[in-house]
């Protein structure tokens, strides 16, 4: 593959996400942190993510969804608090929320799991790719115990080996959403972020 071939500079919502459905891996930019996406529907793309982050496997790869109506299309447990959170001015935004599953409605990509951590990104482009692809598998591109990197490019050198798509734009930035447990009652806040505590007290 050369460069060219990799790094796309205009990229197009149609040409990343039949990438993405067609079992590639693409390096994308969200309203966070710089994302590696994996459609979930072919488990040799969502394994490469881990080879490529170096991440453990018992660690579960967190969604990104476009709507509440895809989020309860796989059997999502939206709770009252869950609810909340969704309506809140953080979402679409900088909130990641784990949500029990209905084994009765989840996809075989979710088999065997009990909860899952979803996200809907403030980022237009990915908003419309999660549209077009369908919920994706979305973490960090980094390597794991490494720090995340704002530049595309750089993104790429650090990783264990070459996403298929690499798209640029704006440089992202260094700090993670927040994960607030929803399963959980009263919810829990598993990892602080982009969102204070303070800002989702009322929300809580």
């Amino acid at each position: 593959m050369t460069t060219n071939d990799l790094f796309l500079s205009n990229p197009d919502v149609q040409n990343v996400a039949h990438c993405l459905k067609d079992g590639g891996v693409v390096l994308i930019p969200t309203d966070t942190v710089l994302g590696l996406a994996a459609h979930p529907a072919h488990p040799d793309a969502v394994a490469r993510v881990f080879a490529l982050k170096e991440r453990p496997v018992e660690k579960k790869l967190p969604i990104m969804v476009s709507s509440v109506e895809a989020l309860e299309a796989i059997g999502a447990l939206v709770t009252d608090k869950a609810l909340a959170l969704i309506n809140s001015p953080f979402c679409p935004g900088p909130i990641s929320i784990v949500l029990g599953l209905d084994p009765s409605r989840t996809p075989d990509w979710l088999s065997g799991r009990e909860e899952m951590a979803f996200r809907m990104p403030n980022d237009p482009f990915l908003l419309k790719v999660l549209d077009a692809a369908g919920p994706l598998f979305v973490t960090s591109a980094n390597r794991s115990g490494m720090g995340t990197l704002p530049n595309v490019r750089a993104a790429v050198d650090q990783l264990a080996g070459q996403p298929d798509l690499a798209v640029e734009g704006e440089d992202c930035g260094a700090v993670p959403s927040t994960i607030v447990n929803c399963r959980l009652s009263p919810p829990v806040i598993e990892r602080l972020g982009a969102v204070s505590e303070a800002q989702l007290a009322e929300y809580l």
